[in-house]
């Protein structure tokens, strides 16, 4: 079943999160991956890393810039998609489907309430050109 952008939650700082029970996947939006355009560099956490939600888990570079990568919810890290790392293009081929970038065992559901709907994320994407 293909991932759908519009039934995901977003953040202010283009994550996006698609939770299965209380496991959340985790990755970049389509607009994130435009906007680093020449992706070089993915650093991923290893399994069993705690996150929070607003703290940096990692980070992915461009040869533009690095950028942080934020956690949406917080949670415990269950699986990294180390292939990332090595083929970093497929973030921009696929960054809902075979983009992922970690899947975290979520401690709140209830956090996916503070994120952006598909809608809120597409207006604050439009503010920011």
């Amino acid at each position: 079943m293909a991932r759908s952008p519009e039934k995901l939650h977003y953040a202010k700082t283009h994550e996006w999160v698609d939770l299965d029970g209380d496991i959340a996947t985790i990755g970049i939006s389509a607009f994130a991956v435009e906007e680093l355009t020449d992706l070089v560099f993915m650093a991923l956490p290893s399994v069993g890393t705690s996150v929070s939600a607003g703290s940096e888990f990692g980070e992915v570079e461009s040869v533009k810039a690095v950028s942080p990568l934020y956690a949406p919810v917080s949670g415990v890290v269950t699986e990294s998609h180390d292939a990332l790392v090595n083929e970093l293009e497929i973030l921009g081929d696929d960054p809902y489907e075979k983009g992922w970038i970690i899947r975290v065992k979520v401690s709140d559901p209830s956090q996916l309430n503070a994120l952006m709907t598909f809608e809120q994320y597409q207006e604050q994407c439009g503010k920011s050109h």
